[in-house]
């Protein structure tokens, strides 16, 4: 049997962290300069506070937002702020070799389209989880990312939206990335940190022009750069240095998060991402071609989370 990894063996321990007290302008910007979804926070004890995500970050400049309405600041079209320039993967092409593919290019996830880019669906981390736990428990060798892509069309949105709609569907859904299409063929997508980036260039432009101009009193409100406390999530979950890849597996599957701090004693020793934990199972995820199937783990307590095309 494969010997198992802990969160320890593999974690990241040089991380980027945000104080409770740093202010919102400040710690979005932070994230966006580091290209990360997020950042742990700690005290001046490196006591661990919370997690400050894109989405905590997005409810954080929602006054920002609600102020540059007021002040007559326009939001742009998605047709403004899209990417049209996609990496894509074929619903034929191996899910393995898919898997390293994402990894490789330093994405969360991939439109895939057939021969004539027809949009089909999206294959993510969150999907390639769905192949870990699936390789591991029940010895499945490799197939194709048609039989893993996520179908919801729920997430398909209009170049003609306003930033602010688009927003509002991050906030209230899982999705990291929403696809355009034209017709059936995918134009381009969205994903949050695109939203993220276009929120923050209007919260700037309002802090400028209310310093430079004032503004009533519930705008100057709405405006205020908070602390990234406020808005800190102090309920993501988080695991020991001692939990093994399937525990971290099976939290990334169940949960939406895309890290896990981990913590001992109250203070964050490192942290570890979905992509952190699919280079760690790597080698179980490429089936050895002497064996032409995965080594088999002791996994039972993952039989819910196989995805209905593989129960």
């Amino acid at each position: 049997m494969n010997e198992v990894k802990v969160a320890q063996d593999f974690m990241r321990r040089k991380l980027v962290t945000l104080s409770p007290h740093t202010k919102v302008l400040d710690g979005v910007a932070r994230l966006l300069r580091d290209n990360i979804s997020g950042a742990p926070v700690v005290d001046d004890q490196n006591q661990y506070v919370g997690v400050f995500s894109e989405k905590a970050c997005m409810k954080a400049l929602s006054g920002s937002v609600a102020a540059a309405i007021e002040l007559g600041i326009s939001a742009p079209k998605v047709r403004e702020f899209m990417k049209r320039d996609l990496i894509t993967l074929s619903q034929d092409d191996d899910v393995f070799r898919s898997i390293d593919h994402i990894l490789s290019k330093r994405i969360s996830g991939a439109p895939v389209v057939d021969a004539n880019g027809n949009f089909l669906g999206i294959f993510s981390e969150k999907t390639a989880m769905r192949v870990l736990v699936a390789a591991l428990y029940d010895q499945v060798p490799g197939t194709n990312v048609g039989s893993y892509m996520n179908l919801d069309r729920n997430r398909i949105i209009d170049e003609n939206d306003c930033l602010h709609d688009v927003a509002r569907k991050f906030e209230e859904t899982p999705y990291r990335r929403l696809p355009i299409l034209h017709g059936e063929k995918l134009a381009g997508q969205v994903s949050r940190r695109d939203v993220l980036r276009a929120q923050h260039r209007i919260a700037l432009e309002v802090a400028d022009r209310v310093r430079r101009n004032g503004a009533s009193e519930s705008i100057s409100e709405s405006a205020k750069d908070r602390e990234v406390g406020e808005f800190a999530d102090t309920t993501a979950l988080t695991l020991g240095p001692n939990a093994d890849i399937l525990q971290i597996a099976q939290l990334f599957l169940n949960s939406p998060y895309r890290r896990v701090p981990i913590v001992s004693g109250g203070t964050l020793v490192g942290q570890i991402s979905r992509r952190d934990l699919l280079e760690a199972a790597a080698d179980l995820l490429r089936p050895d071609p002497a064996r032409h199937q995965a080594s088999p783990l002791y996994l039972s307590p993952l039989a819910d989370s196989l995805p209905p095309s593989m129960r």
